[in-house]
């Protein structure tokens, strides 16, 4: 086993509501892992602890970083956590409508540009280097996410599914060691679900990248976990393979406990 991400009794609340309660998991380097939970879990803000858009009241979130030294993400800003490798997608779609699918994902390479804000300003040769550079780059990504046809459309005409994978592309361009992914199933028909889970194994398996997700479709879930980590407000239910989660009492109660209530 070879760790990358440490959250050790990790805690927040919310007016006096715990939201997070002394929750604690460890994922591995190349490991595809799954949180889920019913609604109302709290896995989102285990997510915004994790990546520090939340700080936690208690507990510690470490990360193995780009130079393979364990990192301390409480009280980081969040584009130093993106430094650092880590990067999350959203549930809401945060793209500029009226930009290009290509301009889009650059975007999420401006953490990375080296040349100073002047050099850019006038076109320098080393600038201009650069941008061509990040160009390629993009473009091998949107390829590695099978929409590199759409580079030169406007992002606001694209189908929502298209959308979907031009924010994983655009996550993909700081070179992420571990990528977040919020609910990256949602509002996807069958198909395009079923692509999507091929295209996050292709990402782990082909970029080398770690990949944490939440995900209320349970055969994704299943189907592209390495492991899961199941949790109901807010505190641990269990740990293990999809196999092993499916049959765990105390995560089969939650959701049946959940669905009662629903009805």
């Amino acid at each position: 086993m070879n760790p990358i991400l440490k959250v050790s009794n990790l805690s927040i609340s919310f007016g006096g509501l715990k939201a997070v309660d002394n929750l604690s998991f460890e994922i591995n380097d190349k490991e595809i892992y799954g949180l889920i939970g019913p609604n109302g879990a709290g896995k989102t803000t285990v997510f915004n602890c994790i990546t520090q858009f939340y700080v936690p009241d208690e507990g510690i979130v470490e990360f193995r970083g780009h130079n393979d030294e364990w990192v301390t993400l409480n009280n980081l800003k969040t584009h130093e956590v993106i430094k650092e490798g880590l990067v999350r997608t959203f549930q809401n779609i945060e793209l500029v409508p009226e930009l290009s699918v290509l301009d889009n994902v650059l975007i999420g390479g401006h953490i990375e540009f080296k040349t100073r804000f002047i050099h850019q300003m006038f076109n320098t040769p080393s600038a201009r280097k650069e941008e061509a550079k990040a160009r390629q780059k993009a473009l091998d990504i949107l390829k590695q996410v099978g929409i590199e046809q759409y580079a030169h459309m406007y992002a606001g005409a694209l189908s929502y599914g298209v959308r979907k994978r031009i924010e994983l592309a655009r996550s993909l361009m700081s070179d992420p060691k571990l990528i977040v992914l919020d609910e990256p199933a949602a509002g996807l028909n069958d198909k395009e679900t079923k692509d999507f889970t091929e295209m996050i194994k292709s990402i782990r398996d082909n970029l080398n990248c770690t990949i944490l997700l939440i995900e209320h479709d349970m055969g994704l879930v299943m189907n592209v976990c390495d492991r899961i980590t199941a949790i109901n407000f807010g505190k641990f239910l269990a740990t293990g393979t999809p196999s092993e989660i499916q049959q765990d009492e105390g995560v089969i109660t939650a959701y049946l406990g959940s669905e009662d209530e629903d009805e």
